[in-house]
């Protein structure tokens, strides 16, 4: 009873920050990149919720305008590493023999190089913006996922309904998507979850570093990076909610992603 309360309190949490963000011209107060100079560095207040950053604008409309851009590039990338990694494990795990052997050994090649490091590659050659960034951590974020796929196909192979279905002569199909894909969907789940709160940390790190999201479109990477000389002259609350946010959002999903995964590790030890 306890774990699902928690579970609910982290998804209500996940939920609202989705929805302000995801509707954040709704709930702004101002245009994220209206600029002000006769408002520079003004403290949180009335007018101005959460204050404003040094060329007038205001954080409170950033912070959800960038909220949108972080959670968007963090689930365009999840979706197409899932979509890479389902395919790729899946392919493994059912053929298995040597297709298996040559699959996974060039997947443990590649999980051996820092993500970091493959991400700074491509971006050597790919021209910055919000999709490529997207794009980037998409195509080299997959590698967990395909072998959570793989492992689940494996086992699901000496499962008796698939040992059923396929000496009934069951479309090969149907035995992937409607047998195996579909009792790998808790795993497959919860492993999205925690690629999702790790694209969140890569664009926001990234964009910290400025390497990430272009300094013209507003994201919580960017308030950061922006707000690492605001913080020496007072202005604390710059990059104080910016952060409180990364950390909530975070924690949320990490949570979230827990609580789903205590059931399996209970039917395991039973």
């Amino acid at each position: 009873m306890k774990s699902r309360k928690v579970l609910l309190f982290w998804c209500v949490v996940l939920g609202l920050i989705v929805i302000m963000t995801a509707f954040a011209g709704l709930f702004s107060t101002h245009a994220p990149n209206d600029m002000d100079m006769d408002k520079i560095y003004v403290p949180p207040g009335e007018n101005h919720l959460l204050g404003t950053d040094h060329l007038g604008r205001d954080v409170f409309s950033r912070l959800l305008e960038g909220g949108k851009v972080t959670l968007t590039v963090a689930g365009v990338s999840v979706f197409l590493s899932l979509v890479i990694g389902v395919l790729y494990g899946g392919i493994s795990g059912y053929v298995g023999g040597y297709v298996d052997v040559v699959m996974m050994r060039f997947l443990e090649a590649l999980i051996t190089i820092p993500s970091l490091i493959l991400i700074l590659a491509f971006q050597a050659f790919m021209q910055g913006g919000m999709w490529s960034m997207a794009l980037i951590i998409g195509i080299t974020g997959w590698l967990v996922t395909a072998r959570i796929v793989r492992s689940e196909f494996i086992r699901l192979k000496e499962a008796e309904f698939v040992k059923m279905a396929i000496m009934f002569g069951t479309p090969v199909w149907k035995i992937i998507f409607g047998h195996m894909l579909r009792n790998s969907v808790p795993a497959i789940f919860v492993v999205t979850l925690f690629n999702f709160a790790g694209a969140v940390f890569i664009e926001v790190s990234l964009s910290f570093l400025g390497i990430g999201v272009p300094p013209a479109i507003p994201s919580w990477g960017n308030m950061l990076y922006y707000a690492q000389n605001d913080i020496l002259i007072g202005a604390w609350w710059i990059g104080l909610f910016p952060g409180i946010m990364i950390f909530i959002t975070i924690l949320s999903i990490n949570f979230i992603g827990e609580a789903l995964k205590d059931p399996g590790r209970r039917r395991l030890n039973a």
